[in-house]
């Protein structure tokens, strides 16, 4: 049975490479992108099998407009991805509140946004799937992205959450958590913040830390992504590189035997 897909931030990176893949396999896509021109080779390609919309995930009422369009359009809307967002660097200091309030309202908002647009059609359907992009940086933290870290923290917490509550609804959730990727997510899709000079080693030390093949491929998801929207039962999260698995268990496996030191004043803190 062909898949109706909804995606967000489609016009670059991930979104471009994951909504050609599904294009190519037959799949019709509702694509969004703040300047649908982006989108019009895959138009020539594919003709109506993909529908472009323009889509600022910051306006609420867009949102649910946006998901209504696709709906009408294709009949249904068999997969969500959220995908649309971008990188703010630099350090917590640094950051000013606009840059903070801004990076929080795309990233988070907007998927909480496009979700609630789509959660009555799936509900309506009986079935429906709801794909978060995250990041490894949703499970562990590194320097000078606190605040993007912060925003992807927000989406496991939001998307782990709504899992639990739309079960009931035929409808599965996935977090897909990438470790470093070659897109231009760091680089004209980014922002970042006025830097202050008490922050340039701790920046070019770990700039420094980072390996030749710290960077995946992006094209080398596409299978992974067409096996997780295919498969019947769905994980709440995928791991996307290899980096990935072995730096979050490093973290976890410390983050535990720090909990296990503090655990006896951790139990005399809940009382008789």
């Amino acid at each position: 049975m062909s898949k109706i897909i909804f995606i967000t931030g489609a016009s670059r990176g991930f979104g471009n490479i994951w909504t050609k893949a599904f294009l190519k396999k037959g799949y019709p896509v509702a694509a969004t992108a703040r300047d649908t021109s982006r989108l019009d080779d895959l138009v020539a390609e594919f003709g109506n099998n993909i529908l472009p919309i323009q889509l600022d995930v910051n306006d609420r009422k867009a949102c649910f407009d946006v998901i209504r369009k696709a709906k009408d359009h294709f009949g249904r809307i068999d997969v969500l991805i959220n995908n649309a967002g971008y990188g703010l660097f630099g350090a917590i200091e640094e950051t000013s509140e606009q840059e903070a309030r801004d990076q929080i309202n795309t990233n988070v908002f907007g998927s909480l946004w496009i979700m609630q647009a789509v959660l009555p059609i799936m509900r309506k359907q009986g079935y429906g799937h709801i794909i978060n992009l995250s990041s490894v940086l949703g499970l562990v933290t590194v320097p000078n992205l606190g605040i993007y870290n912060a925003s992807k923290y927000a989406i496991e917490g939001i998307s782990e959450t709504l899992a639990a509550e739309v079960k009931q609804f035929g409808i599965n959730v996935t977090l897909i958590e990438p470790n470093g990727y070659s897109t231009d997510w760091g680089g004209i899709s980014a922002i970042h913040t006025t830097a202050m000079v008490e922050y340039d080693k701790l920046k070019a030390d770990f700039q420094s830390s980072i390996t030749d093949d710290f960077y995946g491929a992006p094209k080398s998801t596409v299978p992974a992504i067409l096996k997780l929207i295919e498969t019947e039962s769905p994980p709440l999260r995928m791991l996307l590189g290899r980096k990935a698995l072995p730096w979050v268990k490093h973290i976890y496996e410390s983050r535990m035997a720090e909990w296990e030191e503090w655990n006896d004043i951790s139990i005399a803190a809940h009382g008789e």
